[in-house]
């Protein structure tokens, strides 16, 4: 299936890392490493998933439109003598995006094997460097990613709470060095605290609400239900848990610690018939984004959309004891 990328990669074999096979082992997909990713064509993706290629290149068009994927950085030009213009390659990304698009039991079967490669690159994956890694603390490292185990073990991932678990996981010298430094009891918040400016409030965060709702109702991706309190004033309690304070000075005075108290309990409390996650990620997102904290000094956001799916889904699946792991957790990927 790869042939033409094989022409031009013969020397290259030892980077592949992984061999996809179709359920009716017809189609088979050598995932080479290039790049750190792996790039197909629009009529190698169109063959994996058993389509037709303008089905595909609907699927990119709106993976674009959303802002799923960015395209300049994710699209590759490759010029091939008997082509008159060149060829789109598209990476791992886009793949992925494609495949959680596509409705045909090829892609069914595509998306069950993405998650368990995923589940045994977990599992099976630390064993490889275990030496290495027994070097800065294989033990400790093992007992901050059970929590991601368990979380991949015990559910059925979306393309993006997939990217987010690959994106903490591989982001190895800074999200390995985070959960390290928790295990050996030296994960603290850091000194530098950022005054928070902007206070959400009750009324504040019920328009936010409304506002991605009627979004999520329109593209079809939630019901009535979505963004309905359980119980009256619930939100308004959450608000009130953030902002507690003893003789007029806050209990959580950053930035980053109310942001995280905020998203923390919006979803561990289930304070919403549905929609906890995805509530408590966008008040979150507003939070930060009114106290201008959500952006890095070069633009990019300091949680990526794939990183606060993960989060979100981490924290719902922690237990209440793991509860200053979480928020400390979270406090740290905003300051580093």
């Amino acid at each position: 299936m790869l042939k033409e990328l094989e022409q031009n990669n013969e020397n290259e074999n030892k980077g592949a890392i992984n061999i996809y096979t179709s359920k009716d082992g017809k189609t088979s997909l050598k995932v080479k490493l290039e790049k750190e990713t792996v790039w197909l064509s629009q009529e190698q993706i169109a063959k994996l998933f058993s389509v037709d290629r303008t089905v595909i290149t609907k699927h990119i068009k709106n993976v674009f439109n959303d802002g799923e994927v960015d395209e300049k950085s994710n699209v590759q030009k490759v010029h091939f003598a008997h082509s008159d213009r060149p060829i789109k390659f598209y990476n791992l990304d886009i793949i992925l995006s494609v495949g959680y698009r596509v409705n045909t039991s090829r892609g069914i079967h595509f998306r069950r094997w993405v998650s368990e490669v995923l589940k045994n690159y977990l599992v099976k994956g630390f064993s490889v460097n275990k030496k290495r890694l027994q070097e800065k603390g294989l033990e400790e490292f093992e007992q901050a990613v059970a929590l991601i185990k368990k979380t991949i073990e015990t559910k059925k991932l979306s393309t993006s709470e997939t990217k987010g678990l690959l994106k903490i996981i591989t982001d190895y010298s800074n999200s390995w060095f985070l959960f390290y430094k928790y295990d050996k009891g030296k994960l603290d918040i850091p000194v530098k605290k950022s005054e928070s400016k902007y206070k959400i409030t009750p009324e504040d965060s019920v328009k936010a609400i409304e506002v991605l709702k009627d979004d999520l109702i329109r593209k079809g991706e939630a019901s009535n239900l979505f963004g309905v309190e359980r119980e009256k004033n619930s939100i308004s309690g959450i608000i009130g848990n953030v902002y507690q304070n003893f003789k007029g000075k806050d209990f959580y005075q950053s930035i980053e610690e109310k942001a995280a108290h905020l998203l923390y309990f919006i979803i561990k409390d289930h304070v919403l018939i549905d929609g906890n996650k995805r509530v408590g990620s966008f008040l979150f997102i507003v939070f930060l984004a009114k106290n201008n904290f959500l952006l890095k000094k070069n633009g990019e956001r300091k949680i990526n959309d794939n990183m606060l799916v993960a989060l979100a889904l981490l924290i719902a699946k922690s237990d209440t004891k793991q509860k200053d792991l979480m928020i400390k957790l979270i406090i740290n990927f905003l300051t580093n």
